[in-house]
């Protein structure tokens, strides 16, 4: 397999890409004390752009303001960066980053840009009213036995195979 080859690569097998996934974490209990999340770099990063345009708004609110003029200076800001970049990175190599919306035949382009924007929008609030993502609730939470972690992967998914018998019909074509 040529690397610059007009053809894509095979994606990772999901065992060994579970594997990594599996190290990272450990890695970062065991460099930083605490475990995996974005909800807390895409917060900072919000408090960063407030404080651009407010900062006295942004100092006085008792969420954003407890973070100072740095919010910035935080590891979740630099693993969301990362996050970003490797998988952009790993896309343009393997050949695999095409322009476009994914979507079924079936399912107009209008209606798929408004379920990723309410789901997206959804999540964002959840993960602040919930106090972290899905990712650090689901990986480093399970990673340390928590009941409530557990409880609530059993949710996570059972919720998606319920909504995908939903909305099936607008992918398989």
């Amino acid at each position: 397999m040529k690397l610059l080859s007009k053809e894509t690569m095979p994606p990772i097998n999901p065992y060994i890409a579970g594997i990594f996934l599996g190290l990272t974490l450990l890695a970062s209990f065991l460099i930083l004390g605490q475990g995996l999340g974005v909800s807390g770099g895409l917060a900072r990063i919000s408090a960063f752009l407030e404080g651009r345009l407010f900062p006295a708004h942004t100092l006085a609110t008792e969420y954003f303001g407890t973070w100072g003029i740095t919010p910035l200076k935080y590891y979740l800001v630099f693993m969301l960066i990362g996050t970003f970049i490797g998988g952009l990175f790993s896309a343009i190599l393997s050949r695999r980053i095409k322009p476009g919306v994914e979507r079924g035949k079936a399912g107009p382009l209008r209606l798929r840009l408004v379920f990723a924007a309410s789901g997206g929008v959804l999540s964002g609030f959840a993960s602040q009213l919930a106090g972290g993502c899905t990712s650090g609730l689901a990986l480093s939470g399970s990673a340390l036995l928590l009941s409530g972690s557990i409880v609530f992967l059993i949710c996570v998914f059972a919720g998606g195979y319920a909504t995908a018998r939903l909305v099936r019909r607008q992918w398989n074509d």
